[in-house]
């Protein structure tokens, strides 16, 4: 099947294998893998894609493969990075696949200068053309820019960040020590803000939008960074195998002694706060061998240090110093920086233990005295105070005694453990704002005209433990997939409906349910979670039932117990809940939900490092303490919400985002192992789906990516225009300008306001757009010089056009005058016929008078008197002929005179018989017999023919009369069908809008189960599932209704293979099976062409056609009434009906645009079902089919859906379907078929075998 060709099938590893179909089934294809001959699979046919002609081979844009679907792109992905290709276009979006390791010379200066003003498409992808892009968008259009980098943790966002960043400092900097300041900022930002995660060595922990601001010349003036939700939590505590931030790691590996013992530092095991995570330096051979043995923990003693090409502990340190010093930070301010990093450390190590009194607080531990001291200096605080601060709470009185009066209350010593905690995060926020307030300082600038932003935030993340920080980061990647939707997807296709260019329409997943879900007005989860803050006594068991209570019924939100992993299924309903995200759900844990959403320390701890000795310290909490947050702060209440900042955040950002032009750099994770080369292609297709690529691949099949406006274009140039020019508008100057540009008419389209490129067109694209003078004269000479050639091809053909005017009124003229002179004729004929007729007899006559000469001198007797009388009557003639050349005889005067002649003469040729000899009058005779036989036989044809042509006439107009008498029929049963056809059409809508609704849950079940999987460690941690179905996802009632209405099959033949099918057609004398397996027969090769049709090759040109357009539109927009097939056959008897209709493919129609040589398409219907078919092209060999041979290539539809019994004229006789069948081989051809046992037995075969017998 498919012609052999292979297709891309499902594979639960792979993404897709290569396979073969060897069979159709109901809604499946049954598919041998190519590597495992024999063994057959069953696959969905929604899911079963063709595969191009070499597998192998790939292409720098998706774009540009012959079939557009997510197993090519996936194969393409694949292949590319095998060879070390980690960057692929979708159009103007770039793929990037992390590839573990550094690739050489991908990064160098001298790739930076070769991508420097180059089109998008000219050389290879790479993160630098996309860069280029965006700079040369921002130069042209005069519009700021933004680069959304996005994809999981792991998958190399912040790498490819740092590449674009250096590229445009590097490209386009001023030259000044600025540009080197905005590169060397990423890792003073990576120190404190990145760490290590179970899935990613160097994962950003906080988002940042990275601002490159631009002056009016296009020059680099200055940067800006604004940062997003730190992942405070892990300040405090990480998992087993994840790390705290690398700056405290880094500071115990490469701080000097001096530093050391100053901020009295030691192994990381020594810390709570650090030990209870991996302990391990990264390093590399020579400089694990460099940091002290004194420095290491056990951990790294035992196993070693951690590998990866891009981190090392101690060298990073060492960077990270010189980068303090470069963008401007003293040794003072570094050491300050350290002394906090290291107070927090400290502040770790603090311990409690219950005091034993009555009072039911708690104590220091004695051990903790020395760290009590370490923290109190290096923090600027007194020693006591901090120690009061943190085993008590103070409260100010509000009522009843004296107003004001402040209670020290004792903390439990899990309370002061809290407070000893929040206290750290506290001060570690507020240090990395600072950090991040002195990066802007460093590279400052006044005035900018645009800018181009770099975003890049945590990616989607899901673990086996998913908290606050998990909700914020996925709910930020939910706005972000919902802004790519809306820039991508949605716009795109609104503009290209209002501009006219009728692409198809591209469904995708809509996911602003579950953004409303998360941040909707006093129903939201924050806004639950901020009501749940507000309450005296909050606890994160009321709010996860809140949540649950709020929405009970909502698609996106679910109880933990309905988990697909083990793990989450003993969670009871209030201590969590699931939000099915765009890529799959999430199973978040309300533990300290409630605490991580209050910003606000409380009272004591606040006023106690606000009168901090330290002046680094004091200004760190003096600086947050102005900010609007602090007004959140209500009385006793002390309440700052974390969640709603972040939201509010969220939106400046993506307010930012909608008001500059987009480009996308979707960062792919190629394997969870973090290993290089190793593709899991299962994951990785997961990614591209969830990233909306596969959507991507579809818009662009049809779509323009780039476009520019018409009054743009001619603005830009109409300075440089002469005056000639400047009087075309705008629209016709753009046609001037492309095809003075020799561009491809299927490269780009016009709109009605601008002009639209295809995917991988961008070099023309920007040849257009580039505005340096000397270039804009160029082309404008180019334009100046196709209006020339275009006016004079125009002059031409007027020229020509003239001529054929004068040719044409002479050809008319003569035409005129011969059929003037025609009428005339036709007039004067009809006026003198009966004399010219009579003439005409009256001189044959005379010409036989010659034959009574001869006779007469052959006469030996009464020769004289014969003479005479032959004489006699020359004279008459004579005389009649004279009479009607000079008087106006009638037809019935000329015809009795005429009879008297003849009488006359046929009585001297008797007399003159009588005296010839007998041997000759009956020689003579016969020979008249003769011809009157002759003349009997012709006549007897001639009015045979007649009779045939009569009785084809009387065929022909029975057969209108029946068409007419169907159509009535039809018109009748259409209005009896009409009440209930709206009634079905209501029921089919709610159907429709069911399976929408299905399709949507059911995808969602497939993303669902493919993260649990990757959170699972095996297959025995996953629920199964089979079998069970959301109530959500069962028919309606009036949808089951119809069903049962339509009546239950007699056969089930779902399970039932293509070739059983056929096989019973062929040998079954059950009427009643004959007739459900051929319409189960049909049905599956409509279903499997609807699939080839779906997934044709982008530049197909319909030469797979098997039906003219006029049938299979027809059928598309007209579906055939439901009817069971039964009825059908028995409706229409097994009639055998044929039909002729024009037919030009669609692949010869630009070649014979007139349609002068027009094809025919020729059918044989036996009962409801072709049997035979013919194809007539000019200059082409007849295509001439068979049912069960050729049924892959022949018209699939029934008789009622191809409509052809309505086209008027379409039905023929059978003699003439016939006589263009045995013309063109069919008679040899279907006996082959025969012999070979290929040909299904129809009316055809049946005639043909009798015949040969």
């Amino acid at each position: 099947m498919e012609d052999g060709k292979p297709v891309w099938a499902p594979h639960p590893t792979d993404g897709f294998q290569l396979g073969m179909i060897v069979d159709i089934g109901a809604d499946t294809l049954t598919i041998e893998p190519l590597n495992q001959k024999g063994k057959t699979f069953l696959a969905p046919m929604s899911q079963v894609f063709p595969a191009e002609d070499d597998v192998n081979k790939h292409v720098d844009d998706n774009c540009s493969l012959m079939y557009l679907n997510e197993a090519t792109l996936l194969n393409n992905v694949r292949v590319r990075y095998n060879k070390d290709h980690i960057y692929t276009y979708v159009a103007n979006i770039l793929i990037a696949v992390n590839p573990y390791y550094d690739i050489p010379k991908l990064y160098g200066p001298d790739a930076i200068k070769s991508y420097r003003g180059k089109s998008l498409g000219t050389l290879p992808p790479h993160v630098y053309a996309i860069a280029d892009k965006a700079y040369r968008d921002m130069k042209v259009l005069k519009m700021s820019q933004s680069i959304i980098v996005s994809g999981e943790s792991g998958a190399g966002k912040t790498e490819n960040t740092k590449f674009v960043l250096r590229y445009l400092t590097t490209t386009y900097g001023s030259g000044q020590d600025i540009d080197e300041r905005i590169v060397e900022a990423n890792p003073l930002l990576e120190a404190f803000g990145n760490a290590k995660t179970v899935r990613n060595n160097n994962s950003s922990r906080f988002g940042k939008f990275v601002e490159i601001h631009f002056n009016e010349k296009n020059a680099v003036v200055g940067g800006f960074v604004s940062h997003y939700l730190l992942e405070k939590s892990r300040i405090c505590m990480q998992s087993n195998d994840e790390r705290n931030y690398h700056i405290f790691y880094r500071l115990c590996a490469g701080a000097s002694e001096d530093i050391k013992k100053k901020l009295h530092l030691d192994s990381p095991d020594s810390f709570r706060y650090l030990n209870r995570g991996c302990t391990r330096y990264f390093a590399s051979k020579d400089s694990d061998k460099q940091i002290m043995q004194n420095r290491k923990s056990p951990e790294h003693v035992k196993v070693g240090a951690l590998k990866d090409p891009l981190l090392d502990d101690q060298g990073d340190f060492n960077r990270m110093c010189v980068a303090m010093k470069k963008i401007g930070l003293d040794d003072i301010e570094k050491l300050d920086l350290f002394r906090v990093v290291a107070g927090v450390l400290h502040l770790g190590n603090i311990d409690f233990e219950e005091t034993g009194s009555s009072s039911g607080g708690c104590v220091l531990k004695n051990q903790s005295g020395q760290t009590l001291e370490y923290c109190a200096d290096l923090l600027g605080l007194d020693r006591d105070d901090l120690r009061v601060s943190l085993t008590t709470r103070v409260m100010l009185t509000t009522a009843g005694g004296a107003k004001g009066t402040v209670i020290k209350v004792p903390l439990k010593v899990e309370q002061a453990n809290n407070a000893r905690d929040a206290l750290a995060k506290a001060v570690y926020s507020r240090l990395f704002d600072h950090v991040v307030k002195r990066v802007n300082q460093c590279f400052p600038f006044e005035t900018s005209s645009n800018f181009i932003g770099v975003l890049d935030i945590a990616g989607f993340e899901y673990f086996e433990h998913n908290s606050f920080e998990q909700f914020c980061i996925n709910y930020c990647n939910e706005k972000l997939q919902q802004f790519f939707n809306e820039r991508i997807l949605k716009e795109e296709q609104e503009l290209y409906q209002k501009e006219g260019l009728g692409v198809n329409e591209v469904r995708y997943v809509d996911n602003q349910d579950c953004i409303d879900l998360v941040e909707a007005k006093l129903v939201g989860v924050l806004d639950i979670l901020d009501e749940e803050n507000r309450l005296p006594q909050p606890s994160d068991q009321h709010f996860a039932l809140a949540v649950h209570s709020k929405h009970k019924d909502h698609f996106r939100l679910t109880v933990p117990r309905k988990s697909k992993l083990t793990i989450h299924r003993n969670l009871r309903d209030d201590e969590g809940f699931i939000i099915r995200h765009f890529a799959g759900a999430v199973c978040y844990e309300t533990t300290r939900f409630v605490e991580k959403n209050n910003d606000a320390l409380h009272m004591s701890l606040e006023s106690l490092v606000c009168e901090s000795k330290d002046k680094f310290i004091r200004e760190l909490f003096e600086n947050s303490n102005t900010t609007k947050d602090s007004k959140q702060k209500a009385g006793k209440l002390g309440f700052i919400s974390v969640g709603n900042k972040f939201k509010t955040q969220l939106n400046l950002l993506l307010e930012k985002l909608r008001s500059t032009g987009s480009s996308f750099i979707r960062c792919v994770k190629p394997n969870l192992r973090m290993v290089s080369h190793q593709f899991e292609g299962a994951l990785i297709l997961s990614q591209l789906q969830c990233s909306g690529m596969v959507s991507v691949l579809d818009l662009m099949q049809g779509g323009f990516p780039s476009r520019a406006p018409f009054h743009e274009l001619y603005n830009m140039y109409k300075q440089y225009m002469p005056d000639k020019l400047t009087r075309l508008n705008p629209r016709l100057f753009c046609k001037a300008l492309f095809k003075a540009l020799g561009l491809n008419d299927n490269d780009f389209k016009f709109g009605l306001t601008r002009v639209f490129f295809r995917p991988g067109k961008f070099a023309e694209f920007d040849q257009i757009m580039k505005s340096d003078p000397d270039h804009l004269a160029e082309l404008l000479k180019k334009v100046n010089t196709w209006l020339v050639c275009s006016r004079w091809k125009k002059v031409q053909w007027c020229a020509l056009s003239v001529i054929k005017l004068r040719n044409k009124m002479s050809y008319r003229a003569l035409a005129c005058i011969k059929i003037q002179k025609t009428v005339r004729m036709w007039l004067c004929k009809r006026k003198h016929k009966p004399r010219i007729d009579g003439m005409v007899k009256v001189r044959n006559l005379k010409k036989h008078m010659e034959r009574f000469n001869a006779v007469v001198n052959g006469l030996k007797e009464g020769k004289q008197e014969m003479a005479k009388q032959v004489q006699e009557l020359a004279a008459a003639v004579d005389t009649l002929l004279a009479k009607i050349k000079t008087t106006m005889m009638t037809w019935k005067e000329i015809d009795t005179e005429y009879q008297g002649l003849v009488k006359r003469s046929e009585q001297l040729l008797s007399s003159m018989q009588k005296k010839k000899q007998e041997e000759e009058e009956s020689e003579r005779l016969k020979h008249i017999e003769e011809e009157m036989e002759k003349e009997r036989k012709r006549r007897e044809k001639e009015e045979l023919r007649r009779k045939q042509e009569e009785e084809e006439r009387k065929m022909k107009a029975e057969m209108e009369l029946k068409r007419k008498q169907e159509e009535e029929d039809r018109k009748k049963r259409e209005e009896e069908e009409k009440v209930i056809q709206a009634e079905l059409e209501i029921q089919l809508a709610l159907e429709r809008e069911e399976q929408a609704q299905r399709s949507t849950i059911l995808e969602q079940e497939r993303r669902d189960r493919e993260l649990a999987m990757r959170i699972a460690q095996s297959e025995a941690e996953l629920i199964t599932e089979e079998g069970q179905m959301d109530a959500g996802l069962r028919r309606g009632p009036q949808v089951q209704a119809t069903k049962a209405a339509a009546g239950v099959k007699k056969y089930d033949l779902s399970k039932w293979k293509y070739a059983e099918l056929r096989d019973v057609i062929n040998t079954s004398c059950d009427i009643e099976l004959l007739a459900a397996c051929r319409e189960e027969f049909h049905r599956r090769l409509k279903v499997y062409h609807a699939w080839k049709s779906k997934n044709k090759k982008r530049n197909d040109d319909g030469s797979d056609q098997r039906a003219p357009k006029s049938v299979t539109d027809y059928a598309e927009q007209n579906p055939a009434p439901p009817m069971t097939v039964q009825h059908q056959e028995v409706a229409m008897n097994r009639q055998q009906r044929y039909f002729r209709i024009p037919f030009i493919r669609p692949a010869d129609q630009y070649k014979d645009p007139q349609n002068k040589k027009k094809g025919w398409w020729y059918a044989h219907f036996d009962g409801p079902w072709i049997a035979r078919q013919m194809e007539l092209h000019p200059d082409k060999r007849p295509i001439v089919l068979v049912a069960g041979k050729d049924d892959m290539e022949m018209c699939e539809l029934s008789l009622e859906e191809t409509g052809l019994t309505r086209k008027r004229g379409a039905e023929i006789l059978p003699r003439q379907f016939e006589e263009i069948w045995e013309r063109c081989d069919g008679i040899q051809y279907l006996k082959k078929a025969i012999e070979n046992k290929q040909a299904r037995p129809t009316h055809a075969t049946a005639m043909l075998q009798s015949l040969l017998k």
